[in-house]
């Protein structure tokens, strides 16, 4: 089953729940923080392209990479509405390539709990550190592991709109530290029937300590841990991390 096929058509629905507008307010204020106003900013598995379009909106010069059609086809959709200038390219986190660097890479959404190998995962950090521009910044947010142990995992969540429906079974395996979501998706039809899409998406939950190793062995220096979109440390309850990294040599 693949993932963000058809739901990509229904995700901005059901992830209405997010404060994107608050969580890009946030970004902007760390990366004017260290300088960053404007310039060239990539976003890392961006999805249907909300975030990278509120930055973009901000003043900077995006690029999102996402490897879902279906998701930057949304995306595209958005660009064209907003008429915004947004780059999107269509690569693999594990190995995107761009022309030259950026001041700054952000990802949201625990869209880096999609790499389920710390040797990807640590890849994916030496990629960001070889695109970064000197001294540029690495922002990301990151699920717990409390969060998918003891809050996600073995779980059932549902939802039925008008626009659509959707099962989402969790299941966690504690040896591997693996969610894996088996999702079913029931979209209308002209004719008034449902139409069944499933697909199964499974992330990874990394240690604080695993991520702090991989950013510094991928050459990236560690500025700080927060509990995920506030300014209060990260603790064992934290359901969601923010780290802040920078580049500090090739």
């Amino acid at each position: 089953m693949e993932a963000y096929g058809k739901f990509a058509q229904v995700y901005d629905m059901f992830m209405d729940n997010i404060d994107y507008e608050s969580w890009a307010d946030y970004i902007t204020e760390h990366l004017k923080e260290q300088g960053i106003s404007d310039g060239l900013v990539l976003e890392l598995g961006c999805g249907t392209g909300t975030m990278t379009g509120l930055l973009a909106q901000k003043g900077y010069d995006m690029i999102g990479v996402d490897n879902s059609e279906e998701m930057l086809a949304e995306a595209m959709e958005k660009k064209v509405e907003s008429g915004l200038d947004i780059l999107y390219l269509l690569q693999d986190m594990q190995e995107f390539e761009l022309y030259g660097t950026v001041r700054a890479v952000v990802s949201v959404c625990d869209s880096l709990n999609y790499i389920t190998e710390k040797e990807e995962l640590l890849e994916v950090f030496r990629l960001v550190n070889n695109y970064l521009d000197p001294g540029g910044v690495f922002l990301f947010d990151m699920n717990t592991l409390h969060k998918y142990r003891d809050i996600l995992g073995d779980t059932t969540i549902a939802e039925n709109r008008d626009e659509g429906s959707f099962i989402w079974d969790n299941t966690f395996d504690p040896e591997k530290n693996l969610n894996i979501y088996e999702l079913a998706v029931f979209l209308p039809r002209e004719d008034g029937l449902y139409e069944k899409c499933e697909e199964l998406h499974c992330q990874k939950a990394y240690t604080r300590e695993e991520i702090e190793e991989l950013l510094k062995e991928a050459g990236l220096k560690l500025m700080a841990v927060y509990d995920a979109y506030t300014m209060n440390p990260a603790t064992e309850d934290s359901e969601r991390l923010f780290f802040m990294a920078r580049e500090s040599g090739k």
